[in-house]
């Protein structure tokens, strides 16, 4: 399947669906400016040079460019430090970093927005039995279900945390693989405050993977003591090649850094390999990549509109967070969705996406991702588990026009069928 291979009943119902999304690309458009100008300025007030761009080996001490970077990411959000690093795998490494660095064996964390998505249910210790992880190492776990309408149980979260051993409270912004909204900066102001009117002392962490910048602030502005993500998603911008950061409390950053690295070296190492640029470069990029990707998502929901499928957000509704939910009903549906994706893509389009059991994942998993980095979210993909009720969740977009190519091969795809 390739491009040439639109069906041309596809064309007229872009053209609808896209006057229908011009209010809300407007919007993005303006949020996108002021992350802009949020970001050029750190640049400028950290004094961002040439020099930040040479990389270290070996240890990697006195870093210019590392050092430098981390001071960014703690400025665009607020915090006292931050920890930005190549050694970080992907976002559920970071985000583990971050969840060791909030309680002590014998505390509690609290997860307070339901069930925390797939691959950190084996971290915490939830599924699976793995030497390692929270439960390993005696730090017990509890959660707060969201109540019946998706949203946060203000209530249920005030009784669960005057537990006197909740010294942890994870936030999870994004909507992960379950059929709820993405929570936006104000709703995880409020869970902070109805955490802190009951305990003041445990340390709030926000999963903040997939939400940086479609936002004019972040968790950390509003409350929150940690956040966490990953570079091949939105801060990287398409161009990280790997890595994942922290930012928050110094002290519980530096936590974190001694969970990535070793006790007593913490991020006082980690050589960059010439890789500093690409970092610089793709947060510079970041907030107009992230807008690229919202563009994409509405468009998406306009076009499951147009074949009357259930889809979350609506075109009119605020993103929080670059991902579309797409219910497709069935197992070949989702098949079909992603072999348009997959097919729309500018790497690996001739590639057939089937399902397979990817590590940390309980169900089959099938994924659609033609990316110029492996993995990375922020550009066009679409994946989902393979259970009822056969959802897809279709994120990123390095262009929009790229990524609105991509949706309608999807589309294109499904009307084959």
């Amino acid at each position: 399947m390739k491009l040439s291979d639109i069906r041309p009943e596809v064309f007229p119902m872009a053209e609808r669906a896209e006057k229908r999304c011009e209010k809300r690309f407007r919007e993005i458009d303006r949020v996108a400016e002021q992350n802009t100008l949020r970001v050029m300025a750190a640049f400028q007030d950290q004094r961002v040079s040439d020099a930040c761009f040479a990389g270290t080996t070996g240890y990697g001490y006195d870093d210019l460019g590392r050092e430098t970077l981390d001071k960014i990411y703690a400025q665009l959000f607020g915090t006292e430090s931050a920890l930005v690093r190549l050694g970080f795998v992907n976002g559920t490494h970071a985000l583990t970093a971050a969840m060791f660095s909030l309680a002590r064996p014998g505390e509690t964390v609290l997860a307070v927005t339901g069930t925390p998505y797939d691959t950190l249910r084996t971290a915490i210790g939830l599924s699976g039995n793995v030497f390692g992880s929270l439960k390993f190492y005696g730090v017990n776990y509890a959660q707060v279900d969201l109540a019946p309408d998706g949203r946060p149980d203000y209530d249920a979260i005030r009784a669960a945390v005057s537990d006197p051993k909740v010294k942890g409270v994870m936030i999870q912004r994004s909507r992960g693989y379950e059929d709820r909204k993405a929570l936006s900066v104000k709703e995880i102001g409020r869970i902070v405050e109805a955490v802190r009117e009951v305990n003041r002392e445990a340390n709030i962490m926000v999963d903040n993977c997939y939400g940086e910048f479609t936002d004019v602030i972040e968790p950390t502005h509003v409350g929150a003591d940690i956040i966490a993500g990953s570079l091949i998603k939105n801060p990287g911008g398409g161009v990280a090649p790997t890595g994942g950061y922290v930012a928050g409390r110094a002290e519980l950053v530096e936590r974190a850094a001694m969970r990535l690295t070793t006790p007593g070296i913490g991020g006082e190492c980690g050589s960059t390999l010439g890789n500093n640029r690409l970092f610089f470069q793709g947060l510079f990029l970041a907030p107009h990549t992230v807008a690229q990707a919202l563009k994409t998502a509405v468009f998406c929901a306009a076009m499951m509109e147009e074949l009357g499928l259930e889809s979350s957000p609506s075109v009119d509704e605020p993103r929080s967070d670059i991902i579309q939910m797409v219910k497709l009903g069935s197992p070949e549906k989702m098949r079909r969705f992603c072999l348009g994706i997959q097919a729309g893509a500018p790497v690996d389009s001739y590639v057939t996406p089937e399902p397979w059991q990817m590590p940390g994942y309980e169900d089959p998993v099938i994924m659609a991702a033609g990316a110029f980095v492996q993995g990375s979210s922020i550009e066009l993909s679409a994946d989902g588990p393979i259970r009822p009720p056969y959802t897809v969740y279709m994120q990123g977009g390095l262009t929009y026009e790229s990524g609105k190519l991509g949706i309608m091969m999807a589309v294109s795809a499904m009307l084959e069928a």
